[in-house]
Order: structure tokens, then C-alpha cells, then sequence
């Protein structure tokens, strides 16, 4: 028996705080995983923990519990470098899309974009830790330290390092929402249309487009990169997708929705810039996929 097991009634306890914290520790998984599936699995596992072996009693709970989280996303991070060794195309983060379910739309209130995900990706697990946690949600080199296994100074160049990747690759988006939601208006209006020029018109000379399809099939491809290289992919599979296309919420920006009612076939988000589209993610992995709902269009009034 644990001698450190709680008692029923401080279980209750343990257990009503942990519910009081769960947006929040969803948060800090989604942000370090991309995926709001493997962040479910990363918080049943800091819940096993807090049940197994509380902190002392007086502890903060919330920084305990945010460090033990902390080293489930580590670990599952390491993992998951690894067996994506031989990945075919770009990995993309599991996209939250607005209308799903309640978990996804907490998520969803305090969104990061796929794109900002993206970069996320290319840092190495403890740099990921280091700035999710620190820029992030604004926790101390001394307590992230412990969960990397590093001094505290050598945190903080951690996170200094990936700071520098993220302002490097990032594309800042457009402020202002509805600039943003005219050009991917647009941007489906043309894709419909197969007009070329139209699509051409709306990218940003150095666009990125990737996609992902789980590693299989026509999306398992590398980046493709250039206005005219981008809107030639698009122009060939518009046809074909672009009259499934439904403008939505994507990680708390501009995104489209393709599938018809019930089924959906792959997430787009977009990185809006400058009135131009900078950034082009299509999520086609269908393990990545299973938790949007593509509601029925709304009768005209």
C-alpha cells in the first residue's frame, strides 16, 4: 500500500482540483503535443500521478501539477521524435476547428495558430518545454529545470535558442479578422472557380504550402514553396475538393473545412499576411481528423 495514497475524502479533494485545472493543463499539453487527443492522454497519465503519489499537503497544486505534465509531454515528445524517423511529407499538428466539441472549444478560447505549431515542431523536445512553459504560461528557469534535467541558466538558454527559431519562421498574421476571412472567401471563390490568376493573385510570393496525410498517399509530400508552384498544386486539386470547402475557425484563425455533412477530409489552415496568403497547412491525416464535426449548412432565412 502507498503510504502517500489519500485518503477518500482528500482524494475527493485532489480530484475537484484537478478538475478546476483542467483547461488549463490542457492548454500546456495542446501547446507541447499539437494534439488535443495525445494532450486528453498526457492529462489521465498527470491524474494517475497526482492519485498514486499527491504532493504534500499545503503544496501549490497548480505549479505540481503543470511540472508533472510537463514531464509526460517531455517524455511523449521524445517518443514520438523518434518513431518519426521515416515520415513521409510534413507533419501537421491535430487541428482544433470551431463547433466541435466542448473540450475543443476551451481549447479553441485560448488558441495557438497551426502555423505557430508548426515551427513548434522543429525544436528539439527541451527547447519546446523550456518555451512553451516560460514565454507561454510564464513559469520560472527554476521550475522548468527540474523537468529538463538542466541548471537553471542552461534552461534559459533553451528557451533563448528556440525563441530565436520561432521569431525567425514565424509569419506574423494580419491583425484585423475580417481582412483576413475576405481573402479566404476569396481564396475559395477562386479555388471553385479553378482560376488560376485569382489564386495567383492571393499568394504571397514566398507562400508554403504543406500538407499531411498521415505519412501516406497524394498529401504525403514535402513543402512546396513559391506563389506559381503553390497555386499549381491547388489549381489541380480544386476541382475536386474546393466545392467541399466550407470557410471555419482553425486553431482560432482562418482556416477551411473540406468534406461533405458528416464526413471531412482534410482541415486547412491559413496564415494571412499583408492581405496575401503566407501560409497554406492541409491536415489529411485521418487519425488527425476524428474529432471535427462538419455541421449541416444553415438553411437560407
Amino acid at each position: 500500500m502507498n503510504p502517500r495514497a489519500p485518503h477518500p475524502e482528500s482524494r475527493a479533494l485532489l480530484a475537484r482540483e484537478f478538475e478546476r485545472h483542467r483547461s488549463y493543463l490542457r492548454a500546456v499539453a495542446y501547446r507541447m503535443l499539437g494534439s488535443v487527443t495525445e494532450a486528453e492522454d498526457a492529462l489521465q497519465e498527470a491524474w494517475l500521478r497526482l492519485d498514486r503519489s499527491p504532493p504534500r499537503e499545503g503544496d501549490d497544486l497548480r505549479p505540481w501539477l503543470t511540472t508533472v505534465v510537463g514531464r509526460i509531454c517531455l517524455d511523449m515528445l521524445r517518443s514520438r521524435r523518434s518513431r518519426r524517423a521515416g515520415y513521409a511529407g510534413s507533419w501537421l499538428p491535430e487541428p482544433v476547428v470551431g463547433g466541435g466539441s466542448p473540450e475543443d472549444e476551451a481549447v479553441l478560447a485560448d488558441a495557438v495558430g497551426l502555423a505557430l505549431l508548426v515551427v513548434l515542431e522543429t525544436l528539439t523536445p527541451a527547447e519546446r518545454l523550456a518555451f512553451v512553459l516560460h514565454d507561454v504560461f510564464a513559469l520560472p528557469f527554476d521550475q522548468i529545470a527540474g523537468v529538463v534535467d538542466r541548471s537553471p541558466a542552461a534552461t534559459r538558454q533553451l528557451a533563448s535558442r528556440a525563441r530565436r527559431r520561432v521569431q525567425a519562421a514565424r509569419a506574423e498574421p494580419d491583425a484585423d479578422l475580417a481582412v483576413q476571412r475576405q481573402v479566404v472567401d476569396a481564396f475559395l471563390a477562386a479555388a471553385r472557380a479553378g482560376d488560376f490568376d485569382a489564386l495567383l493573385a492571393l499568394l504571397a510570393p514566398d507562400v508554403v504550402l504543406r500538407t499531411d496525410g498521415g505519412g501516406r498517399g497524394p498529401l504525403a509530400r514535402p513543402p512546396v514553396v513559391g506563389a506559381t508552384e503553390v497555386a499549381d498544386v491547388l489549381r489541380t486539386r480544386a476541382a475536386t475538393f474546393a466545392p467541399l470547402g466550407r470557410a471555419a475557425v482553425v486553431n482560432g484563425g482562418p482556416g477551411v473545412v473540406v468534406g461533405p455533412p458528416g464526413k471531412v477530409v482534410a482541415v486547412v489552415g491559413l496564415t494571412v499576411g499583408g492581405g496575401l496568403i503566407r501560409e497554406i497547412d492541409i491536415v489529411g491525416d485521418p487519425a488527425k481528423l476524428r474529432r471535427v464535426v462538419l455541421a449541416e449548412p444553415k438553411a437560407a432565412s
